[in-house]
């Protein structure tokens, strides 16, 4: 991990003062330095964080678009008690759910919606984070069921609920997960519906990149998120999953970088551009995250 300036400067400062004490504190102050030392992690997760789009964001975007809404793209709900047997799935895959919400929301699913919530709501409980989606909060969301922009807000806001809870540095890694889990299956719905838009609807491959082209923007504009996902995962608990999404998000970024889209833009080849052939090697990372 690459420490910043300000942890290596209380670093030394708590190495001096091991030194300058008796042996007789040499506990507590070994104990205060290792606090010291880990004191900035949970703010320069939070730092990176503000990077990532929040759950409702994409979702959103995507619907701007116009694209059909796809069901085969939402994780099932059904399978929440798959996750019950550790935190690290169920942090992950309440990061998933909480993107879903925000797609079904945006298609006006409202039923399904309130169904993924109370899937939310068990995983929360069992992560000890219930107050993210305690019964008040599913309340407000049926009470504001009409209102995309009213569920966009309540949604980031139970999502805001959770992350802060897991600030800590016990539960940085959770965090992380749970941003990630977001992050990644909003990718993969917006590469999903380029990958399983109808081939038959068009008279010509050119006409249907024209529709797709809204889509294929967004795909693209979520490249940037890609480092400070891997920066936040880095620097948290290398146990895990953690190794793995690393490694995989590594071949996501190599993988937007020898498409190289601004270049081709820049040298005005959108016909090398926009075409879902071109975003194949994205796609099967994506589905393979």
């Amino acid at each position: 991990m690459k420490l910043k300036p300000t942890t290596i400067v209380v670093a030394l400062l708590a190495t001096f003062l091991l030194w300058s004490c008796g042996p007789s504190t040499d506990k507590s102050k070994s104990e205060d330095f290792k606090k010291a030392s880990e004191s900035s992690l949970p703010q320069e997760i939070i730092v990176i964080r503000k990077n990532i789009p929040p759950p409702s964001q994409i979702p959103y975007m995507i619907q701007q678009t116009g694209a059909e809404f796809n069901q085969s793209l939402v994780n099932d709900r059904k399978r929440v008690d798959d996750y019950s047997s550790q935190n690290d799935k169920m942090a992950l895959n309440l990061g998933v759910y909480t993107a879903d919400i925000g797609y079904l929301s945006s298609y006006d699913k409202t039923q399904e919606s309130i169904d993924y919530l109370n899937a939310c709501k068990r995983i929360a409980d069992n992560l000890g984070v219930s107050g993210s989606f305690d019964r008040s909060t599913l309340e407000r969301f049926e009470a504001n069921i009409a209102s995309k922009d009213s569920l966009s807000k309540l949604l980031d806001e139970s999502m805001k609920k959770m992350d802060q809870y897991l600030q800590g540095d016990s539960r940085s890694k959770l965090g992380a997960l749970l941003v990630t889990g977001s992050f990644v299956e909003s990718l993969y719905i917006s590469t999903g519906l380029i990958k399983s838009y109808p081939k038959n609807v068009f008279a010509d491959d050119k006409q249907r990149n024209l529709v797709l082209t809204p889509l294929m923007q967004i795909v693209l504009k979520q490249r940037s998120s890609i480092p400070e996902v891997i920066k936040m995962l880095s620097i948290v608990d290398q146990t895990g999953p953690i190794p793995t999404i690393v490694a995989d998000l590594g071949q996501l970024e190599e993988s937007y970088r020898v498409l190289n889209m601004e270049g081709q833009m820049a040298k005005n080849k959108s016909e090398l551009v926009f075409t879902d052939k071109t975003l194949a090697d994205i796609t099967n990372v994506v589905e393979k995250l």
